[in-house]
């Protein structure tokens, strides 16, 4: 009989703590059935031309939101997001992205990811889309 590993703890600890996560210091905070939350301190190296959060590094917190969330349900592939991004982050900030299940299927899940700065200031509304192998 085959053993199957964890789902909570396949997604905290290897989805959340892959490599280009952890090169930019996406932490994840917290993780259970069907969500996460992960953070990141905008960097200097971070900022776009007017002195914001790049929307690569606003994205690259969404995606591991997602797929850390996606993963509490079995191994899961994202399959698309879309990012409307509604205010900036500065240099210093902490931003948090936050993923929660609108629709879960046996192979396809559709999430609602939240991007959030201080004082809880929305910076971005996300929908991302998970393929469940």
């Amino acid at each position: 009989m085959e053993r199957r590993e964890d789902p909570l703890h396949y997604a905290r600890e290897v989805v959340g703590k892959d490599p280009m996560a952890t090169f930019l210091g996406i932490r994840v905070e917290e993780v259970r059935d069907g969500y996460s939350r992960c953070s990141l301190i905008v960097k200097p190296e971070y900022l776009n031309a007017v002195d914001r959060a790049h929307g690569i590094i606003v994205y690259s917190v969404v995606d591991q939101a997602l797929a850390v969330a996606g993963n509490t349900q079995g191994r899961a592939l994202a399959l698309s997001i879309t990012v409307n991004y509604i205010s900036a982050a500065v240099v210093g900030e902490t931003i948090v992205a936050e993923a929660t299940p609108v629709h879960r299927g046996k192979k396809i899940s559709v999430w609602k990811i939240q991007v959030r700065g201080k004082e809880g200031t929305l910076i971005a509304s996300c929908e991302g889309i998970a393929y469940h192998k």
